[in-house]
């Protein structure tokens, strides 16, 4: 990828967003009673960020590898969990956000194949991002 990505969100009252970037528009919203549900709220946004980005991964591997995957579907979902309750993670105390991800793979595929591919989609770029430590700087425009 060359060069940052800019994505424009703007709102004129209340919570519905106006989302621009490059030649695409799309909407984000809350569910009623908070929004007026005219769009996918933030953390579907980012579930689907994951999600998109997880099967386009798949899909990439499989094409070099000449894997016959003739249908990704990844399903994502999001919730907050009591940390203690988290055998594998290093958070101990208080609240953690977790992201529950299942994937079906749809073709030709033996055991190793798809053993393979459930790796690969560890390494989906959205995923290492949100594994890593975030920088987000922010400033006000005067």
């Amino acid at each position: 990828m060359s060069g940052p990505i800019e994505v424009v969100v703007s709102s004129e009252s209340g919570l519905a967003q106006e989302i621009t970037s490059a030649n695409h528009r799309w909407r984000a919203d809350e569910p009623a009673p908070f929004g007026t549900d005219t769009g996918p709220s933030p953390y579907e946004l980012l579930l689907a960020s994951l999600g998109a980005c997880t099967s386009m991964t798949l899909r990439l591997y499989a094409q070099r590898k000449g894997f016959d995957l003739q249908r990704v579907t990844v399903r994502l979902q999001h919730s907050r969990i009591h940390a203690e309750d988290c055998l594998d993670c290093e958070t101990k105390q208080g609240f953690l956000d977790r992201i529950d991800r299942t994937i079906e793979l749809a073709g030709n595929l033996d055991e190793t194949q798809k053993r393979r591919l459930l790796e690969i989609a560890e390494h989906c770029p959205v995923q290492r991002t949100l594994k890593s430590e975030i920088n987000i700087r922010t400033s006000l425009v005067v």
